[in-house]
């Protein structure tokens, strides 16, 4: 598996492919989103088969958020998730970042669990509609202190 930087409309083409997604992002509301934002767009290919994408931003001159992301159901189970987040991890801390935020939903279990286990930590919690719906926000920092 391959993950390296990729355009707006490779992102838009996974993003299409996921149905769990509430509203289908295209490369013009992904355009509108992320300009002026330093973004960086992650694509997870195998075999020439776009798998999985992970969108995120700059938030401040410390902190990046990690906006989008999802794998296409016949890329689960296979660490797509994980490679896509330690490469985006490695991108942060190297651009010199010192925390990474990210939301995400009770009705997406996977997403939780790969989070916790990576270390990041809930935030704050922001009740939605129903307990599905509430965004659970995570926060992963370096210490750029010794």
């Amino acid at each position: 598996m391959n993950i390296r930087e990729a355009s707006l409309a490779e992102a838009a083409e996974v993003l299409a492919r996921i149905s769990e997604l509430d509203q289908p992002e295209t490369e013009s509301s992904l355009a509108t989103r992320v300009r002026g934002r330093s973004p960086l767009i992650l694509i997870a290919e195998k075999n020439g088969m776009l798998l999985g994408v992970k969108i995120g931003y700059r938030l401040s001159e410390t902190c990046f958020y990690s906006w989008l992301g999802g794998v296409v159901p016949e890329g689960r189970q296979n660490g797509v998730a994980q490679a896509l987040l330690a490469a985006q991890e490695d991108w942060v801390q190297a651009q010199g970042y010192q925390e990474l935020r990210v939301k995400s939903r009770n009705r997406f279990p996977a997403m939780l669990r790969l989070l916790l286990r990576n270390g990041y930590q809930i935030e704050h919690m922001e009740k939605k509609d129903g307990i599905e719906d509430y965004r659970l926000h995570f926060v992963k920092s370096w210490n750029t202190h010794k």
